[in-house]
């Protein structure tokens, strides 16, 4: 299996992230809504939505989000 080079490992974390987060979210956001009878094709839609949206943000924050938080914790 081929693997992915060290130095775009921000952006498979972005990717893989973003996902995660805006399943959960838009899953939590339908379920939640007024109309709890949604479908799956529903939740699929507002994630690819969300998802697209999302992993810009992530994959560029990302490593200022690593630097800060390396910046404030220490040994």
């Amino acid at each position: 299996m081929a693997r992915i080079p060290r130095r775009f490992s921000h952006v498979a974390f972005g990717i893989i992230q973003a996902g995660l987060t805006s399943a959960i979210a838009t899953g939590v956001a339908i379920l939640a809504g007024p109309d709890v009878s949604a479908s799956l094709l529903r939740w699929a839609s507002s994630w690819l939505l969300w998802w697209g949206m999302m992993l810009p943000v992530v994959v560029f924050a990302a490593p200022f989000i690593r630097r800060a938080v390396e910046a404030m914790t220490g040994e």
